[in-house]
C-alpha cells in the first residue's frame, strides 16, 4: 500500500501534476463514505446525492 502512494507521490512530483491530488483525495473520501455507510439506515441519503 505504502509503495502505490509512494509511486503515485513520485508520479505527480516528476510530472507537475499536482492538481490530480485534490482529486484522487475526493474520489477516495467518497469511497470510503459509500463503504462505510452501506449496511446503515443513513445509506439511502447518501446514494439520493449521486
Amino acid at each position: 500500500m505504502f509503495d502505490l502512494m509512494k509511486d503515485l507521490w513520485l508520479f505527480l512530483k516528476e510530472r507537475k501534476k499536482f492538481w490530480l491530488l485534490p482529486i484522487i483525495l475526493v474520489l477516495l473520501l467518497l469511497g470510503a463514505l459509500i463503504v462505510l455507510t452501506q449496511g446503515s439506515a443513513i445509506a439511502p441519503f447518501i446514494y439520493t446525492l449521486f
